[in-house]
């Protein structure tokens, strides 16, 4: 692994303003993003990510490369939560354990973006159809989840039916901002769109470290009840992505031998949701402990991936 690619993401200004959100709450600091704002900035970053993934989509020809990349997602993102339900089913309740399958198959939107600029550091680019991959794969883990959820906890109280669910989980805030916007990125004039541009492009970063500070702030007050779990739950969150991010690596070279796009397929193999899949858990599986899976995902996951997940996957996909 390039030592000087790991001190750069150990120095990336968002992830040391994630850091800040950790330090902040560790010494009771009064620091806080108001709830609204925060809500706003996530909006705002999946309306960019859509939109400008419509936006190169729409001047991409449909091949059988975007269609085959689409049926991948979906795959990846229905595949990972069945077999890791079970492996963490030992250790956890049921309803723990498809919580956390359901984030673990589902996609960080915030783990993508730092997956584009640590592209573009690369020098490289990605497709624009790989944000529709992405958008595909947000709710196929949820429904996954709470289907497992439902058969092996006759007990769940308070669950909301499949059909509920599946509903839920496209009408979700989170995934309708970003497949609208991609949506609305293809259709849009070109012209017209160029006039948004500022908006969409030069202020994406400085939003998303204020919004990985309120992260932090999440993180940092979840902190104590998360280490309960112990070793168990630390682990999982560390080699879990990273066996899903490396086999997907390696593989994704059956479905393109483009280097940023096979980067980007491992990076949302290795994600793991901490916006969608909470919001839907609430809903469907109140017992699920978000003490244990936000921290989880967000706590361990996020920042392993932006240090020392992505090199890897990195190294594998220009290697093999």
């Amino acid at each position: 692994m390039n030592l000087q690619i790991l001190i750069s993401n150990l120095t990336n200004p968002t992830l040391l303003f994630f850091l800040l959100g950790i330090i902040a709450v560790r010494v009771k600091s009064d620091l806080e993003i108001p709830a609204s704002t925060a809500k706003f900035i996530s909006l705002y970053l999946l309306f960019s990510i859509g939109f400008k993934g419509g936006q190169e989509l729409a001047h991409s020809p449909f091949t059988a490369e975007i269609a085959w990349s689409c049926l991948a997602g979906l795959v990846i993102a229905s595949v990972i939560p069945a077999y890791t339900f079970f492996i963490l089913k030992r250790k956890l309740t049921v309803a723990d354990a498809g919580a956390v399958a359901a984030a673990y198959g589902s996609v960080s939107a915030v783990t993508f973006v730092a997956a584009t600029t640590y592209l573009e550091s690369q020098g490289l680019t990605f497709s624009g159809h790989m944000v529709a991959v992405m958008a595909l794969m947000e709710s196929p883990a949820i429904i996954v989840g709470v289907i497992l959820i439902t058969f092996y906890d006759r007990d769940n109280q308070g669950a909301l039916g499949v059909r509920d669910i599946i509903h839920h989980s496209f009408t979700n805030g989170s995934v309708l901002m970003i497949t609208g916007s991609l949506i609305i990125g293809i259709i849009a004039d070109e012209k017209a769109a160029l006039g948004i541009k500022p908006f969409t492009t030069d202020i994406f970063k400085g939003f998303l470290a204020i919004f990985l500070l309120e992260m932090g702030l999440v993180v940092g007050n979840k902190l104590k009840s998360f280490w309960r779990y112990g070793v168990f739950a630390i682990a999982f969150a560390i080699l879990m992505p990273l066996i899903n991010g490396v086999v997907v690596a390696y593989a994704s070279q059956l479905i393109t031998l483009d280097v940023g796009n096979r980067f980007m397929f491992a990076v949302l193999a290795a994600s793991a949701s901490y916006i969608a899949v909470p919001a839907a858990m609430r809903l469907a599986s109140p017992k699920a402990d978000p003490g244990l899976y936000i921290p989880m995902a967000l706590g361990v996951t996020f920042p392993f991936n932006i240090t020392v997940g992505m090199p890897i996957y990195m190294w594998i996909v220009t290697s093999y």
